[in-house]
């Protein structure tokens, strides 16, 4: 029981890795789904709103912009995970959380809707959508697990719970 305890929470941390890290090809090589999400859906939309070029290569929430939030993420959780720093993993964990809350956002409140085109022009059926749930359910508990490490951060101490 003790090994569950101690390791369990590697399961969560490497799949949000895993899916920040893969994600990274598709924004970072200006990738057809990503032109789609970034450029053709929420670009516009934001310029509908005085907001043009917000989504576009060079503005503020682009996709390198988001890809980069995402390296950050990952690596932080990777290298705390790795090393055993619950510091850092749960830092990254709060940096995942800030990104795919974003994500799923925008998913929910804007014309990009829940289905994505796929590149052959198919639409996903919500899989994109449905794995940022997961990624954010993963990034949500490893923060929990890592509550106290983190209000540590800031100078607050609570005491240990078991979880």
């Amino acid at each position: 029981m003790d090994f569950i305890r101690k390791h369990a929470i590697k399961l969560p941390a490497l799949f949000v890795c895993f899916v920040f890290v893969q994600s990274l090809f598709f924004k970072f090589t200006r990738n057809v789904e990503t032109i789609y999400i970034f450029e053709e859906k929420l670009d516009p939309w934001a310029a509908s709103l005085g907001f043009p070029g917000l989504f576009a290569p060079g503005g503020l929430f682009s996709a390198y912009v988001v890809g980069s939030a995402e390296l950050v993420a990952s690596s932080l959780i990777l290298f705390g995970t790795l090393t055993a720093r619950p510091r850092i993993q749960g830092l990254g964990a709060l940096i995942g959380l800030g990104v795919i809350s974003g994500a799923i956002m925008f998913h929910l409140f804007t014309p990009l809707g829940v289905s994505v085109r796929n590149a052959d022009g198919s639409f996903d059926g919500g899989q994109l959508f449905g794995m940022a749930c997961l990624v954010w359910l993963s990034c949500l508990l490893i923060a929990f697990v890592r509550r106290n490490e983190l209000l540590g951060l800031i100078g607050i101490r609570r005491p240990m719970m078991v979880v």
